[in-house]
């Protein structure tokens, strides 16, 4: 349904992650080696880069194929970051909402993705959605699934809750609600990245000098690059990876 990366480390080109190596997002844009499902992600991408000294994270997102966007192409080559998230879409529901559907979504420090769907949407989440408040359902950026998913990640982190414990409690909650979904979602504040594999597929690389890459999967065919099982939530900082059980939710 989509890709998606999380970078931290030091300094480096949005291209030498995102269009440079071989296998990077533009290419997984049309040409992905790992996707269950779907095979072309055309309908949208972004990222969201943190600049040095600026807390908040940039964003640029469109509503079109990455690959037909030459002016990301120059971006990417001279904007340079300590952390990102990106992410190439293919909509469950195509050309729904145009960019506001593609992410990164944001919220001060926090960027998030969603790789994957939810079954029965949109009916399936009803009850999970009525249990935001108002104000935060009339906030959402687009009408997806994935947005939804967001505002309850970010209802659960603005109560304090860490990246890797919000993710986990939406996982277990949306797929007590809705059954069989893919909920492979992506999250960072530029210091730490938080990860589900849920359905699909979860890579991770963790380099020399703090630098660690998380994706749905590799961009090249460097051989540290380590799978992640399904059913499972990976917290990393640039000093450490954990990965943890998520169980299934009793019905």
């Amino acid at each position: 349904m989509c890709r998606h990366l999380a970078y931290l480390g030091p300094p480096e080109p949005l291209g030498a992650l995102l269009t440079a190596p071989e296998h990077a997002l533009l290419r997984q844009s049309w040409a992905p080696r790992r996707q269950r499902y779907g095979t072309v992600n055309a309908d949208g991408f972004g990222v969201g880069w943190y600049a040095d000294g600026d807390p908040l994270p940039a964003r640029y997102r469109r509503a079109g194929p990455i690959w037909a966007d030459l002016s990301f192409t120059d971006l990417a080559r001279v904007v340079r970051t300590e952390a990102l998230l990106a992410a190439v879409r293919d909509a469950t529901e195509p050309g729904a909402d145009n960019e506001a559907a593609a992410a990164p979504f944001a919220s001060g420090r926090w960027l998030f993705s969603h790789n994957g769907a939810v079954k029965g949407w949109p009916a399936s989440l009803a009850g999970l959605a009525a249990s935001l408040p108002a104000t935060e359902l009339l906030s959402l950026e687009a009408r997806n699934d994935s947005a939804l998913i967001w505002a309850l990640v970010l209802h659960r982190l603005r109560a304090g809750d860490s990246l890797g414990q919000a993710l986990a409690d939406t996982v277990r909650d949306t797929a007590a609600a809705a059954g069989d979904c893919r909920l492979n979602l992506l999250l960072t504040d530029g210091r730490a990245v938080a990860a589900t594999a849920w359905g699909d597929t979860l890579w991770y690389l963790a380099g020399s000098g703090g630098r660690l890459v998380v994706a749905s999967e590799p961009y090249d065919d460097d051989p540290r690059w380590q799978e992640v099982r399904d059913r499972t939530l990976l917290t990393a900082t640039r000093a450490d990876v954990r990965l943890t059980e998520l169980k299934e939710p009793t019905q």
